[in-house]
């Protein structure tokens, strides 16, 4: 998105434009600053305006929302990406595994950010919405705007944008299903690995059993709060570990990954208000785990 129009409602009257823009226009404090400082940042009925501006009925509000710049600069390459979803605002993604969505400390290995920044046109950069380990797959969001990304940041975690995980657990999970109450923080020692502590962040997760099989679980996760690892770690704490997770199980010699898959996306788009619903199947690796 580029330009963002709102027509001046008779409750709006008498307003100052910055309200209208903080409020239904749903514009950051931080996208506002950088609106006062662009030419045509903040315009009202065509003609640049100051933020203080009051408003009549009727006035039409263009607000230049576009990224003017890249988030930070990356080589583009081009990648075979599994897009499926997107419109003038937002793309979802089926991630592969053992892909990192971001760059890591060997410059070679080739990241998601990247093979977006060659397939989006120029002057358009990807903000991520929802994030996936590197040895995560499935359905993952992605704006085309900082703006867009705000507004989705405001989403996650509400009934607006619910998302749905799959898992294969070692052991039978009991009770079969419930809520894991959690709080989660750093392990001592670490940068990287994460532990339930009580001074952590509280962290919760529902999770179901849809099958067992071959001495596993086949688990449905639905995150309500979005801690790194908290999946994995939940089930860890709880006693039975993903398979191949190596960093809170053990590894595995039939899956060379946390057997952990980003398998519903369901949201409220925050232009259209239109709801979208997105599926993924489990993958091959973890299906082999249970036969």
């Amino acid at each position: 998105m580029g330009t963002l129009i709102y027509r001046v409602t008779e409750d709006d009257a008498g307003k100052r434009v910055e309200t209208i823009l903080l409020g239904p226009m749903e514009v950051s404090h931080g996208l506002l600053s950088r609106l006062k400082r662009r030419e045509r940042g903040i315009c009202v009925n065509g003609q640049r305006v100051y933020a203080t501006y009051v408003l009549k009925a009727g006035d039409l509000i263009a607000a230049d929302v576009g990224d003017h710049e890249p988030p930070r600069h990356l080589e583009p390459v081009e990648m075979d990406l599994s897009v499926v979803y997107e419109d003038e605002d937002l793309l979802a993604l089926d991630k592969p595994a053992n892909v990192p969505v971001h760059p890591t400390k060997d410059p070679t290995e080739r990241n998601l950010e990247q093979g977006l920044l060659f397939y989006l046109p120029a002057g358009v950069y990807p903000h991520f919405v929802s994030r996936l380990d590197k040895g995560t797959t499935g359905l993952m969001l992605v704006a085309k705007s900082g703006y867009i990304h705000e507004r989705m940041k405001r989403r996650l975690h509400t009934e607006s944008f619910y998302r749905e995980y799959l898992a294969v657990a070692e052991g039978i999970v009991e009770p079969a299903s419930g809520t894991v109450d959690a709080p989660i923080g750093l392990a001592e020692g670490s940068t990287y690995r994460h532990c339930v502590r009580a001074d952590g962040a509280e962290s919760f997760t529902a999770y179901e059993t849809l099958a067992v099989s071959n001495g596993r679980t086949l688990l449905a996760l639905r995150p309500k709060t979005g801690r790194t690892h908290q999946l994995r770690v939940h089930m860890a704490h709880l006693g039975f570990p993903l398979v191949g997770d190596w960093l809170y199980g053990t590894r595995s010699n039939e899956i060379a990954r946390p057997a952990l898959h980003s398998c519903r996306l369901v949201f409220v788009h925050p232009v259209t208000g239109k709801p979208i619903e997105l599926e993924s199947p489990l993958p091959a690796d973890m299906k082999r785990l249970l036969s």
